[in-house]
């Protein structure tokens, strides 16, 4: 992407007219917080992004578009650029979590699928995420922990998931190996 999502979080929030303790207040997220998401110096999650967006009166497609057509939104494996870090652990310092939007051309859309890649990790201290909406989750390698609310289901290549968001949930590799999924979010 041309721009980091820190500075189109920021573009986008300033050319609305929101100002930080405006977005504060919406999504319940402190000023610091949001200024460290802003300015680079913390990593977000997906649910905390959809937040942002919502708060804002945006979809979350909105952060990770380079710009928007109508039509069907075609993607060749020879276009795609880098895709965007997230966190998956608290208090990460670094991108466990890295997404690959699969439509980002398309404007107006209610699903946005992702390609994800995420690095192994042993740690126990994951950062559960709560949204509107639905989650399709494909497992292309590796194999993957979804926790779900009070469960934990380990999926395996060609294993697959589909629950409501708003449940509190995480997603991350299971094991020492690094894992692909193809993932596709729903939000109304």
């Amino acid at each position: 992407m041309a721009q980091s999502l820190g500075e189109k979080i920021r573009k986008v929030r300033e050319f609305r007219k929101i100002s930080l303790e405006d977005l504060s207040k919406k999504t319940g997220y402190s000023k610091e917080f949001l200024g460290g998401l802003e300015d680079g110096s913390r990593m977000t999650t997906l649910g905390t992004l959809m937040v942002i967006a919502k708060g804002m009166g945006l979809r979350v497609g909105t952060f990770l578009d380079d710009n928007e057509k109508l039509g069907p939104a075609v993607m060749r494996k020879s276009e795609r650029g880098s895709g965007v870090r997230f966190a998956a652990r608290t208090e990460s310092v670094h991108g466990d979590l890295s997404f690959l939007p699969l439509a980002h051309d398309q404007a107006g859309r209610h699903m946005e699928p992702f390609i994800i890649d995420i690095a192994a990790s042993t740690a126990e201290n994951y950062q559960l995420s709560q949204h509107e909406g639905e989650e399709f989750i494909y497992v292309l390698s590796g194999r993957v922990e979804i926790c779900y609310g009070k469960d934990k289901f380990v999926l395996e290549e060609g294993d697959s998931i589909y629950y409501d968001s708003i449940v509190p949930h995480s997603v991350h590799s299971a094991g020492d190996s690094d894992s692909r999924i193809l993932a596709v979010v729903y939000t109304a």
